[in-house]
């Protein structure tokens, strides 16, 4: 029986999103460098493993880290490892015609799809190709990865980089994600992973959720070896 939920095994991030990410709808992560968007997404993986189902995790960076999947594994490692599917794509276009064919990869064991990150061969292409060009085709990639999480009730997770946004005189006013309208468009939830100033702790922030009485929630949380978190009397 598939869940409701992937949780992330961190309890103030499963609060915060009542519950984890849902199955049968887009959830997008986002934030700077060193705030823990893979490692979040590395352990709600392992979690999912651990949970008997299977995870599609689609490596647009081509980085990701089997060190850090054995730390946060740990003695599970073994378990879960043969029930995690790693792809990675050589451009967009290869990005795009995989997320195509998802449903040929999807069998009933497999709960979670994820994406770190969804923008990163978007990137690549905007020196060559213009950005209208780039969103029509995000936005298709997009359409046809919600049509397989409601169609077979899975989660997908999607991780994207960020830029900042400008006033008028120059100086940075906050960050959003890159493609920010399309992935915007097509995420029931969207949550921001943030540094805290003179800290060790993170915090993240409910920007978006399918229910807007949860919209602007916040919870800390560290970032270990093992993975995310929960911040002990808060």
């Amino acid at each position: 029986m598939q869940p409701n939920y992937i949780s992330s095994a961190c309890s103030t991030i499963d609060a915060l999103l009542a519950g984890g990410f849902p199955c049968g709808a887009i959830s997008l992560i986002y934030g700077e460098a060193s705030t823990g968007k893979t490692s979040l997404a590395i352990q709600c993986a392992v979690n999912c493993a651990k949970e008997g189902f299977k995870v599609i995790f689609i490596d647009g960076d081509n980085a990701f880290s089997v060190k850090r999947l054995i730390q946060i594994a740990g003695s599970d490692l073994n378990n879960i490892s043969n029930s995690i599917f790693l792809f990675t794509p050589s451009s967009f276009q290869d990005q795009g015609i995989f997320i195509e064919n998802l449903d040929s990869f999807v069998s009933k064991r497999v709960s979670l799809i994820i994406i770190d990150t969804i923008t990163s061969l978007y990137q690549l292409e905007l020196s060559s190709k213009s950005a209208f060009v780039l969103n029509r085709e995000l936005n298709r990639q997009l359409a046809y990865l919600m049509q397989v999480c409601k169609e077979r009730d899975v989660a997908a997770v999607v991780l994207s980089g960020v830029h900042s946004i400008l006033y008028d005189s120059g100086k940075i006013s906050e960050i959003e994600p890159v493609a920010n309208r399309v992935l915007n468009f097509w995420s029931s939830i969207t949550l921001k992973l943030e540094r805290v100033p003179q800290s060790r702790f993170r915090k993240a922030v409910l920007e978006k959720h399918f229910e807007p009485k949860l919209n602007n929630r916040r919870c800390l949380y560290t970032l270990t070896d093992n993975g995310l978190s929960r911040v002990n009397n808060e």
